[in-house]
């Protein structure tokens, strides 16, 4: 299980196996958050506008899906765990082109079958490139209209539970992170997470944290309780650079930031789409 921030360290790692038993999410909207940990770096960098779906739904990817996503290296049958810790642990050196030689020793290729999300990417795309929270949801419940759709429906539904600051800080956060380099997505990320800690608009993390892990109940009182009733304004005081530069996210200056998920989704045939 991988889910949140755990997505965005696991993508980071060079090497990354998943077994069928395997499933990860961001579920940061549903708590009145946002992707954090590099995510809103790595979510726009996905096919098309899966990263979008990923961060507004908190769908659930499993085991081959997370491998085609981009979002893990390998697939290795769980029982196979076992024999492949044995052989990295014998291995003499930390050379990476070993590394990998030994772990597609055990890893077998993923094909995703009609089921999967992954191959419901025509109408994500569409979809989730609408400008805003609203649009989207309007575009995607017609969706769900028409026939063979039906999956959309409970996707739907956990979509109008969230929080609706949560959902746009998350949207707007992934737009920008696509022109954005590693450095300024962690600032970013950095900044929001602090001002929503001081419930500079809204306590709804809080609330999000109370309905759904200490209470319990599921059933969180947003506020603002309405997509409508947040404003650009509201957005802009949690997006905004801290006064005192000091405040800001220290990252050591690299004038050559690389990418560190390269090898990953480029070469994952649901990623060679145009974005």
């Amino acid at each position: 299980m991988s889910m949140g921030g755990g997505v965005g360290l696991m993508a980071s790692m060079k090497f990354s196996v998943v077994t069928e038993k395997t499933f990860c999410s961001i579920p940061e909207a549903n708590l009145g958050y946002h992707p954090d940990c590099g995510l809103s770096y790595i979510l726009p960098r996905l096919s098309g506008r899966l990263g979008e779906y990923l961060g507004l739904t908190g769908a659930t990817l499993k085991g081959k899906e997370v491998v085609a996503a981009g979002l893990a290296t390998h697939f290795v049958p769980s029982q196979k765990l076992f024999q492949l810790e044995k052989s990295l642990l014998s291995i003499n050196n930390g050379e990476e082109d070993t590394i990998r030689s030994v772990i597609d020793e055990f890893s077998t290729n993923v094909q995703i079958d009609e089921r999967s999300v992954l191959s419901k990417l025509s109408i994500i795309d569409d979809c989730f490139s609408r400008e805003t929270v609203e649009e989207i949801l309007d575009s995607f419940e017609a969706e769900a209209g028409k026939k063979g759709n039906d999956w959309i429906m409970p996707v739907l539904k956990s979509i109008k539970k969230a929080s609706p600051i949560g959902l746009k800080i998350t949207l707007r956060s992934i737009r920008e992170g696509r022109t954005q380099t590693l450095s300024e997505c962690l600032r970013k990320e950095f900044r929001i997470t602090m001002n929503t800690l001081r419930t500079i608009i809204s306590n709804d993390l809080y609330e999000g944290i109370r309905a759904a892990i200490i209470d319990k109940d599921k059933s969180p009182k947003w506020n603002p309780s309405t997509l409508d009733k947040v404003h650009d304004e509201q957005l802009d005081l949690i997006f905004k650079p801290f006064e005192e530069h000091d405040l800001e996210l220290q990252i050591p200056i690299n004038e050559e930031e690389y990418c560190r998920w390269e090898g990953k989704y480029e070469s994952s045939s649901y990623c060679l789409r145009t974005k």
